[in-house]
């Protein structure tokens, strides 16, 4: 961009002759390098500067702007185009253009009457306007009428079948979707990564698999709707096989597939494979223009996988940052518990002019929940609408409300419930729920079950809840009834469940879990792990145990929770001193997190494990959130 911004101030300062070069020839150059690098305003500058812009200038100016999703401005350009006097008449790549933006906002009116300025103009047969058309009646929801002009086209190409499939595919109607793709003669690799993606978004993902597979010839584009298919329902695992089998078989990823594939990363804290991502970044120059996308993406991966500091480094390269960029570092910073590099961050984002969103208060809440700081999450809350006019959501609330719950605050809380203007959910009942949990407020907490199953009576955690107060109080029977009770309902308590990484391979264990081929190893280093504990003076939290178990049972119930097995199998496939990087889908328990510490300490290793809401820093003995969470 430097090299534009010099030869613009060139041109300005030193202009070339008309009869040399047509100013409009470098100026489209020009527009395009920008439009390449997302500057829509420094293209917008140099169109500003033509003094007679010809009909390429105006198509390369509204390529610029819709390439980059500036839907109004391209309509604002397109119509100063129609009413000024001397500029050129739109051709079809004017009318493609403007649609696209119509498309882009459904704005069916402003469709409509573009659609009759191409008649009027002679375009409405032309083929590529027509396929423009057709994309643009189905991004507005007038179905009938995208598949009248598909259908009164007397030439169609590849592009128009394919404008179909996808039509139908983005309004649901994959059954449609794939009539129309069977009867297709001439297929290209964007008609089969398109019914896969439509399969995709519909969540029927063997459908999309086979027809994967049923793919005579796949390019990086096929490869890539496979990978974001999976990865857009929550098929981490199975994203990362298919980005792996491509890897094997030679075909280069591309900046979507990195896109795609490293949520996935994120999810399954699968670091190495992460890490093995940026090195490719590296090695192709791509971190030299590191985009918006991927940069985010690569950044909230390596926030996500516990390693905020390599986060930063790829925040603190991204040429280009929008709020999604800041976001992802507020919220990783307050994940890893650093509350005050959180609000640094914060105040940099305001300097730097950009807005705040809703996901930005919600990292900045959650830092003042996993720091206990209660004045200064609610001074947050208070000036989320009043200075920067983000009104509160429903989540918002409920850090508020986990904020004083975990603060002991529990009068405040309910009375916060009882007086926002939101309908309170499960999710805020919850959080006052686990406040009872933590300060043993029976009392409140049987309140507070009994208005969460009217919301939701297959609520598993209200009924472990119950069951675990009645154990606490000796009332073993009414435990047992309330475990009979979620029985009879068919209620389901969501299975504790960890992941680590070791050698590229993510690796997954449930409690008690007997199905890893390294099981027996794995329960070797568990006994060895309890004896060098109790020495160091573990006492396992057997009241945890809800059953009628005598003591020693209630132990070896402890001993194979999900996530002391990933350590036991990280410490046995590791190398000495290597960091253990275990990802719970749960919260740690308390018994947990107390053998976490201890490991730590005994075999001289940092621990990390993230849960279901932030990380734990386990080293030396101690945890970075100082048992606060």
């Amino acid at each position: 961009m430097a090299q534009v911004l010099q030869i613009q101030a060139r041109v300005i300062t030193s202009p070339i002759p008309p009869t040399v070069v047509d100013p409009n020839l470098v100026a489209v150059k020009l527009i395009g390098v920008c439009a390449h690098h997302a500057n829509v305003r420094q293209a917008a500058l140099i169109f500003s500067h033509l003094a007679n812009p010809n009909i390429f200038a105006h198509n390369a100016i509204l390529k610029a702007i819709t390439q980059n999703s500036h839907w109004l401005l391209a309509i604002h350009f397109f119509n100063r185009q129609i009413l000024s006097p001397n500029a050129p008449n739109p051709d079809e790549f004017t009318f493609t253009s403007v649609l696209k933006a119509c498309a882009g906002l459904a704005h069916v009116l402003n469709g409509q009457k573009i659609h009759a300025l191409v008649a009027k103009q002679g375009f409405e047969f032309n083929l590529f306007v027509r396929n423009s058309l057709i994309d643009m009646y189905f991004k507005v929801g007038y179905l009938p009428i995208a598949r009248l002009l598909f259908d009164e086209m007397c030439v169609r190409d590849v592009v128009s079948w394919n404008t179909l499939i996808s039509g139908y595919c983005l309004c649901g109607r994959v059954d449609e979707a794939r009539w129309v793709f069977d009867r297709m003669s001439d297929k290209n690799f964007v008609s089969w990564s398109t019914m896969i993606s439509g399969y995709a978004r519909m969540g029927k993902l063997e459908d999309a698999r086979l027809l994967f597979d049923e793919i005579p010839e796949r390019n990086v584009v096929c490869w890539n709707a496979m990978i974001a298919g999976y990865a857009q329902n929550e098929k981490y695992s199975e994203a990362t096989e298919v980005f792996r089998r491509m890897q094997q078989i030679g075909v280069v990823p591309n900046e979507v597939t990195l896109v795609s594939v490293l949520p996935a990363c994120a999810h399954l804290g699968a670091l190495d494979l992460g890490k093995w991502i940026d090195g490719f970044i590296s090695r192709r120059g791509m971190s030299l223009s590191l985009g918006l996308f991927l940069g985010n993406a690569l950044a909230d991966m390596y926030a996500k996988c516990g390693c905020i500091t390599e986060a930063r480094r790829v925040f603190n390269k991204m040429q280009h940052r929008d709020v999604v960029s800041w976001s992802i570092i507020i919220c990783g910073l307050a994940t890893h518990g650093h509350t005050d590099e959180a609000f640094r961050c914060f105040q940099e984002m305001l300097d730097c002019g950009v807005k705040p969103n809703d996901v930005v208060f919600m990292g900045l809440l959650t830092a003042c929940t996993h720091a206990g700081l209660v004045e200064k999450g609610l001074h947050c809350f208070n000036t989320m609408d009043k200075d920067y006019g983000v009104g509160p959501k429903v989540e918002h609330y409920g850090c508020v409300i986990d904020l004083l719950s975990r603060a002991g605050e529990l009068d405040k809380a309910e009375d916060m419930i009882r007086s926002m203007p939101l309908e309170p959910n499960v999710v805020i009942w919850g959080a006052l729920l686990g406040g009872c949990r933590i300060y043993r407020d029976s009392g409140r907490g049987e309140r507070v079950v009994r208005r969460i199953l009217e919301l939701d009576s297959d609520h598993s955690g209200s009924y472990v809840y119950l069951a675990n107060v009645y154990s606490s109080m000796g009332r073993f029977n009414d435990a047992a009834k309330c475990r009979l009770r979620m029985r009879d309902n068919g209620v389901v308590k969501t299975p504790g469940c960890s992941w680590i990484e070791v050698d590229n391979a993510v690796h997954e264990f449930f409690m008690g879990d007997l199905s890893h081929p390294e099981s027996e190893k794995i329960y070797s280093m568990i006994r060895e792990l309890m004896w060098k504990m109790k020495l160091a003076g573990y006492k396992p939290k057997t009241d945890l145990v809800v059953h009628n178990i005598d003591e020693e049972e209630k132990e070896d119930a402890l001993s194979i929770h999900s996530e002391k097995l990933a350590i036991a199998f990280g410490l046995i496939s590791t190398a000495e001193g290597t960091t253990i990087r275990v990802v719970k889908n749960l919260r740690i328990c308390n018994d947990c997190h107390d053998a976490a510490k201890i490991i730590s300490g005994i075999v001289k290793r940092e621990i990390i494990v993230r849960d279901r809401s932030r990380f734990h820093h386990f080293k030396d003995g101690v945890c970075s959130c100082r048992d606060y969470w």
